[in-house]
């Protein structure tokens, strides 16, 4: 695995062996002793152009606790504040000795620009771009759903014949983006929710049904509802008449989480907006996993970073990879 960008080019094969090696970083995390000694000696780049203090810790919390050395770079105070293109940044960390850049930025694309430019030699993980796109945030949401639905007897297994609901802020959402590329390849089938001015232009080209009814989308007993976060920070213009319409219409309150079947989850990739598109009944109900999301983010993230670093050689049990499960991916 050379770099994480995107779960639009991820395949089934690739995504199922990140969520497998997943599933024993998170028994390893249910020891005394959390720590590995897997990437000793390697040093992890924490690069964040945007704040995100739940990204950050989760990537950091990761690489420490397989034993890797942890840089966290704050755009807000550094060098690119006063002007510092993302090639000198680059550059400076590659003179540094960095083994792998995790990486957060407002402009989409910058991650693979990152990876391709030939400015250094490490390792890229996208850590949300833009409105791109945020892999680990997806392949987290499916582990999250895969151990729900399948609890010890979900390592291999897809998501075939499940069915997610997305709802809310599609349009600037990279959560969204990442997701319906990977449930779409992991089986699942996905249908997006939301006003008319937060669908893309583009969504006729992803792999996902559209509807603007919220009522009519959980009639449909999804297997999990995925509210996602107005990003009022992203837009500039009026998307919806008032905050109050748009939790009428397309919040997840109480008569809508009593409408759910019993066995629906209800997903949130935080930081949550209460009382807008969520209540604080359906985020704190027995079938939220909205915590579930945090612990087993730390996991996959885990997975990526030693597949990254570490994978072709041993697996965190301690067994040899054989030559058939070596390999790369884009």
């Amino acid at each position: 695995m050379r770099h994480l960008l995107d779960t639009k080019s991820l395949s089934r094969d690739d995504a199922l062996r990140i969520l497998d090696v997943a599933e024993d970083m998170a028994d390893t995390q249910r020891r005394e002793v959390k720590k590995l000694p897997t990437l000793r000696g390697k040093t992890i780049v924490n690069l964040f152009f945007e704040d995100s203090t739940r990204t950050r810790i989760s990537f950091e919390a990761a690489a420490k606790r397989l034993s890797a050395d942890v840089i966290n770079f704050s755009a807000k105070g550094s060098s690119v504040s006063k002007g510092e293109s993302l090639q000198d940044t680059a550059q400076t960390l590659q003179a540094m000795g960095a083994d792998a850049v995790v990486i957060r930025h407002g402009a989409s694309g910058a991650p693979r620009t990152l990876a391709t430019s030939g400015w250094i030699t490490a390792g890229v993980v996208n850590a949300g771009d833009g409105t791109h796109e945020h892999p680990t945030q997806a392949l987290l949401d499916a582990f999250t759903i895969r151990k729900r639905r399948f609890g010890d007897d979900s390592r291999g297994r897809d998501l075939a014949g499940l069915s997610v609901t997305i709802v809310g802020d599609i349009l600037h959402s990279r959560v969204a983006r990442s997701n319906v590329w990977l449930l779409h390849s992991l089986g699942a089938q996905v249908t997006l929710v939301a006003p008319p001015t937060l669908i893309p232009q583009d969504v006729s080209t992803w792999p996902a049904r559209i509807s603007y009814d919220l009522d009519a989308a959980i009639g449909e007993a999804p297997d999990a509802l995925m509210m996602l976060r107005i990003q009022l920070e992203r837009m500039n213009a009026a998307y919806f008449p008032t905050e109050r319409e748009y939790s009428r219409r397309w919040g997840l309150g109480a008569d809508r989480l009593a409408a759910l079947p019993p066995d629906s989850i209800v997903m949130h990739p935080g930081p949550m907006n209460r009382g807008m598109e969520i209540s604080a009944e359906a985020a704190d109900s027995p079938r939220s996993t909205v915590l579930e999301q945090v612990a087993n983010g730390v996991s996959v993230r885990m997975a990526a970073l030693y597949l990254l670093l570490a994978g072709a050689e041993e697996q965190p049990n301690g067994h040899s990879r054989t030559p058939n499960e070596k390999g790369s991916m884009r």
